[in-house]
């Protein structure tokens, strides 16, 4: 079936995301840094703010636990900003193209709502697609089935004729799962060569 909808994730496929780069300067030492994100603020503690948690809530739950840390672990909100330094210019290239085009492309993603909107302040290309599902407004989170079912509901998307580009592996599956077709993203030449594989015109 020809793909009627391009719909695409954010973080690591159209702006950069790595919490090393303020706590590189937090916390120099680097097996203490890697404690810090194993036992501390780790990857799941920072899913649920993705999930609709707030950051106050989330600050509070971990300085009980680590009273000694607080002022790290309130540094991962304060220097949020540090962690998204950029964006990749070709992938972007790529999404703006298609809009021009006359594609209809929306996006989907794991974020919390109100570093989602700094983000759209700080990359104005991120309102440029049609819409987005943003995680953490909606209380879903990728890959769970249930977060592309709400968005292709949403946004009236045909699952059969919807492509999703994330670079999360289990992401790629959820949207297999939910019907859609979908790509793991590694950089912009694979994009362009999965979207022209599918008769999607660049």
């Amino acid at each position: 079936m020809p793909i009627d909808h391009i719909v695409f994730d954010i973080g690591k496929v159209l702006i950069h995301y790595d919490p090393n780069i303020p706590f590189s300067r937090l916390i120099p030492d680097e097996a203490e840094r890697k404690w810090f994100f194993e036992n501390v603020c780790t990857h799941d503690w920072n899913v649920e703010q993705d999930r609709g948690r707030t950051w106050e809530e989330a600050e509070a739950l971990l300085i009980e636990v680590h009273p000694d840390r607080e002022e790290h672990i309130r540094a991962f909100r304060k220097y949020w900003h540090e962690m998204v330094p950029l964006s990749y210019d070709d992938s972007v290239t790529i999404m703006e193209g298609l809009i021009a085009d006359g594609q209809d492309v929306t996006m989907l993603t794991n974020f919390a709502s109100d570093t989602f909107r700094e983000a759209q302040v700080r990359f104005p290309f991120l309102t440029k697609p049609r819409g987005v599902t943003v995680s953490g407004d909606v209380g879903l989170i990728k890959p769970d089935i249930a977060i592309y079912e709400t968005h292709a509901k949403s946004f009236g998307l045909n699952p059969a004729a919807t492509i999703f580009i994330d670079d999360s592996a289990p992401n790629v599956e959820g949207a297999k799962a939910a019907g859609w077709d979908a790509v793991l993203f590694t950089g912009a030449d694979k994009l362009r060569a999965d979207l022209a594989a599918r008769g999607v015109r660049l």
